[in-house]
C-alpha cells in the first residue's frame, strides 16, 4: 500500500492573504516533489470557491501548522 505524503505547511505567524497562502502551499508542494500536474490541480481546487474553501483544501492536502 502506498503511503500518502502530506507536506508540512506552516501558516502560523504568516500573512493570511489568500495569494500568500497559495504561494506558501505551492512552495511546500514543490519542495515535497509533487509533480506540476498535482500542484496545478491543487491550485484549481483551492481557488474554486471562497477563502474558507482555500483553507479547507490546504488542510486536506497539507499538515498545516
Amino acid at each position: 500500500m502506498r503511503r500518502c505524503y502530506r507536506p508540512r505547511l506552516k501558516l502560523t505567524g504568516k500573512d493570511g492573504n489568500a495569494f500568500n497562502i497559495l504561494g506558501l502551499a505551492k512552495k511546500a508542494a514543490e519542495k515535497a516533489g509533487w509533480p506540476e500536474s498535482k500542484i496545478q490541480a491543487f491550485i484549481h481546487q483551492a481557488t474554486a470557491k471562497d477563502y474558507d474553501h482555500l483553507l479547507e483544501t490546504c488542510m486536506e492536502e497539507f499538515d498545516v501548522e
